[in-house]
C-alpha cells in the first residue's frame, strides 16, 4: 500500500497486532453477547436488537469519520461480533435450524455480499476502504464474517465433540496453516485476509466459550461481566501501544 493509499484508507495497517487485537475482540464479542443474552437473562432476540443497534450507530459514526480512528474502528469491530454471537445464536438455536444450516446460510450470505462488492467495486481489498459505498460493503462483509465464524465455531465445539479447548486448537492450526501459504506461497493475499479473518472469529468464540461455560460442558465458569472487562482492558491497552508504535514510526521516517 503506497503512503497515500495508507492515508486515504480507513481500516488498519493488517500487522501481527491486528490479528491479536482481532482475536481479543471476537474474544470479548462472545463473552459480552453471552453476558446480555444469558446472564441478564434478555434472550437472543432481544440481545441481537440491542447490539445491532450499537452496531449502526457505530458503522454510521465509521462512515461518516474522514480519517481512521482506531478505537471508534476496533469499538465498531466489537460491535460486529457481539450481533454475530447472537444473531448466530438466534439464528442456530431459536430458529431450529441447527449449526449445519445456520453456517450454510451464513456462507452463501457472506460470498453474495463478497460478490457484490468486487462487481461494483473491482476488488474486495482493505486496501480500497476509502468511501462510503466501500465501507457499507466492507462492514457488511465483516458482519456476515463474524456471525458465520461463531456458527462454525459453535458447530465444531457443540456437534463435533470436540469441545471448546479442542476447537480453539483446531481454528487455531487453521490459522498457522494460512500463515504459512502467506509466507511460503504466492497464493492472493486478498483471499487469505477473508480467510484468516473469517476464523479468528471461530477462534475466539471457542476461547470465549471455555472462559465462560459451565464446568460441567468443559469451560472454566468465569463470570462473563468480568471476563469481558479483562478483553476490554487488554485491547485498550494493545490499541494504544499500537498507536504510540505507528506514531514514533512515522516520526522516524519523516526525520530521515
Amino acid at each position: 500500500m503506497t503512503s497515500v493509499e495508507r492515508a486515504l484508507c480507513k481500516v488498519p495497517e493488517v500487522t501481527l497486532t491486528f490479528w491479536i487485537i482481532k482475536i481479543a475482540a471476537t474474544t470479548l464479542g462472545e463473552t459480552g453477547g453471552d453476558a446480555v443474552t444469558m446472564s441478564l437473562g434478555l434472550g437472543y432476540l432481544t440481545g441481537t436488537a440491542i447490539f445491532a443497534a450499537v452496531f449502526v450507530v457505530a458503522v454510521a459514526a465509521q462512515i461518516a469519520a474522514r480519517r481512521f480512528h482506531p478505537l471508534l474502528y476496533w469499538l465498531t469491530i466489537v460491535a460486529t461480533t457481539t450481533v454475530g454471537t447472537t444473531l448466530a445464536d438466534f439464528a442456530d438455536r431459536s430458529l431450529g435450524i441447527g449449526y449445519v444450516g445456520g453456517s450454510v446460510l451464513l456462507l452463501a450470505l457472506l460470498l453474495a455480499t463478497l460478490g457484490l462488492w468486487h462487481t461494483s467495486q473491482g476488488s474486495v481489498s482493505v486496501a480500497t476502504v476509502n468511501s462510503p459505498s466501500t465501507e457499507a460493503f466492507y462492514w457488511t462483509t465483516i458482519l456476515f464474517s463474524q456471525t458465520l465464524g461463531t456458527a462454525l465455531g459453535d458447530f465444531l465445539a457443540d456437534t463435533s465433540g470436540l469441545g471448546y479447548g479442542g476447537g480453539a486448537l483446531a481454528f487455531g492450526a487453521a490459522l498457522v496453516v494460512i500463515a504459512g501459504l502467506y509466507f511460503r506461497t504466492k497464493v492472493s493475499r486478498v483471499l487469505l485476509f477473508w480467510a484468516a479473518f473469517i476464523l479468528t472469529r471461530p477462534l475466539g468464540a471457542t476461547v470465549g466459550d471455555f472462559l465462560d461455560k459451565p464446568l460441567v460442558n468443559g469451560g472454566l465458569a468465569l463470570d462473563r461481566f468480568t471476563a469481558s472487562a479483562v478483553l476490554a482492558a487488554f485491547m485498550v491497552l494493545c490499541i494504544l501501544v499500537s498507536a504510540q508504535t505507528e506514531a514514533t514510526g512515522s516520526e522516524g521516517s519523516e526525520a530521515s
